[in-house]
């Protein structure tokens, strides 16, 4: 017989699930996928899928502006010395980090500490910078040289809750700081952005939480929980979509997917622009790469037309558009007077005949990354158009992960790769530096070329803070890199997804709001999700 007591006990558990469902029926969730692996340790994050990632669960001293430049963030303000080598931020009170407690200038400065000793994702941009904290409010962070992009770079500093991650340290390589929290970041986080992690599996899956602590503001309707999906195969993205279980798409499905969903109701293409390129880097230390001549064979022999309309979604949306030189249209330094690309079949074989290849030539590697179908398409269009002017080539699927670990040398990178590339922060060095021969051995620079004049030109342009200097400057960068053809810039391209039309994504839905870096129209805070 069941008494009273039991009876009112099974009647408020009964309540309490239908609250908790009620309350799950009404979350807003934002369902999308991207590429493969999704890195949440903000010291490493280097790709879009991890950037994504460091911008929504971390924050920074400042954020890229839409409208160019940067503007406050975590610090409110700053000041810049006269000799343009020490910048004196004040930090935001009351700031609060998902594991508890307020920022202060220590957390600051030990997300610069850690970043540096890791030495890994964006550390190259703080090298020898030294920092103080005058009081919990303040940092004082020192240059080793004036730097006409620092400011800018510091997007790529998340900025982590110095306390939990000490606390959770393991045996490690970096002395009494023992792994420096590798393993605990590599799957929760110590920062103070709009979403927290709730799951992290960095192939699988990252599901986000709304902060309710955040100290800025969220959209009408943002999403109360995000889930990214990794590696999702392109027909289950359809599918997904069909369905209305995905609010958006990543950029990597292929173009007919778009179009068939873009032609769908209720359904429609957005886009970011004007700060990233389609980039095909020739190794310029193996054969037949290593020639000069062969190598600008390879540029006359593409056609650049049908590479651009390979990358059309819809008649009317392209993906992709004309680019002249080696920067994207909305960066300082694009400069129209540079040839455009284009294809001539006749100089092309004048060229290879040149080359010390022209008798005996090796069958050129090309490799497309496996996560990316879209390079399928474009290396058998390549493939096509390069046997029409005698260049033998062999096209390759190969994983992102091993082609990052190929480039570390010489002898194992391709003779040609792939890669889409968008300005990790907001200004004209975030991709022209990458050509300087330092970058050598990283994902950065595959062409392993080196100029020693283009060297200076880099480090010249980024030691002024005149514009119209640094633009002159980036011009002759441009002019040496483009003659020595140690890479191709086939196209700009305009990076496309397909949203549900009840998700409004503003920095996605109307280019006309500024060109962002990679990852920075995803600030899910700034998303609605109107169903």
């Amino acid at each position: 017989m069941i008494n009273r007591r039991m009876l009112l006990a099974w009647t408020l558990a009964l309540t309490l699930c239908g609250v908790a469902a009620t309350a799950n029926a009404q979350q807003r969730v934002l369902r999308h996928d991207e590429s493969a692996p999704g890195r949440l340790d903000p010291s490493k994050v280097v790709d879009y899928a991890s950037s994504v990632l460091a911008m929504n669960v971390y924050d920074t001293l400042v954020n890229g502006d839409p409208s160019g430049g940067v503007a406050p963030s975590l610090a409110e303000s700053w000041t810049l010395s006269a000799d343009g080598k020490v910048y004196t931020f004040k930090l935001k009170p009351g700031v609060k980090f998902h594991g508890g407690g307020e920022m202060t200038s220590e957390d600051v400065l030990f997300a610069l500490e850690r970043t540096l000793a890791l030495n890994a994702g964006y550390a190259r941009l703080f090298k020898g910078v030294t920092g103080t904290a005058p009081d919990a409010r303040t940092v004082v962070l020192t240059l080793p040289a004036p730097n006409a992009a620092f400011l800018a770079t510091l997007v790529r500093l998340p900025v982590m809750q110095k306390s939990l991650v000490l606390k959770n340290v393991k045996p490690g390589n970096y002395g009494d700081k023992g792994d420096y929290g590798e393993a605990f970041l590599a799957e929760r986080d110590a920062g103070s952005g709009a979403y927290r992690v709730v799951e992290h599996n960095p192939q699988e899956q990252s599901v986000l939480a709304k902060f309710d602590g955040y100290f800025g503001q969220f959209a009408t309707n943002a999403p109360d929980v995000v889930r990214i999906r990794y590696g999702v195969e392109p027909a289950t993205v359809r599918t997904l979509m069909a369905r209305r279980e995905f609010e958006v798409t990543s950029q990597w499905i292929p173009s007919e997917i778009k179009r068939a969903l873009a032609e769908t109701e209720g359904m429609s293409v957005i886009s970011e622009r004007g700060a990233g390129y389609f980039i095909m880097p020739m190794n310029t230390t193996r054969p037949p790469t290593d020639d000069p001549h062969f190598r600008r064979a390879v540029a006359l022999g593409l056609d650049y037309t049908a590479l651009i309309e390979l990358m059309k979604v819809t008649p009317n949306f392209a993906g992709a558009v004309p680019i002249t030189g080696m920067l994207p249209s909305g960066l300082l330094g694009h400069d129209k007077t540079l040839p455009a690309n284009r294809r001539d079949v006749a100089a092309a074989k004048a060229e290879l005949a040149k080359s010390k290849y022209a008798s005996n030539q090796p069958i050129m590697e090309l490799i497309w990354v496996g996560e990316v179908p879209l390079e399928e398409k474009i290396g058998l269009l390549v493939l096509q158009n390069l046997a029409e002017i005698g260049i033998k080539v062999n096209l390759t699927k190969v994983p992102w992960t091993l082609l990052t670990q190929q480039v570390t040398k010489a002898e194992t990178t391709p003779n040609m790769t792939q890669r889409f590339v968008s300005a990790p922060y907001p200004d004209p060095d975030a991709l022209i530096s990458q050509n300087h021969s330092r970058y050598k051995s990283t994902t950065l620079k595959m062409d392993w070329y080196s100029d020693g004049e283009s060297d200076k030109l880099i480090e010249a342009a980024l030691a002024v803070t005149d514009q119209g200097k640094r633009r002159e400057l980036y011009g002759q960068v441009q002019r040496r890199l483009l003659d020595a053809t140690s890479s191709i810039y086939p196209f700009e391209t305009v990076a496309t997804f397909v949203k549900q039309n009840y998700t409004v994504a503003p920095m996605l839905d109307d280019t006309s709001k500024g060109v962002a870096v990679q990852g920075g129209n995803w600030m899910f805070r700034t998303f609605s999700v109107n169903k």
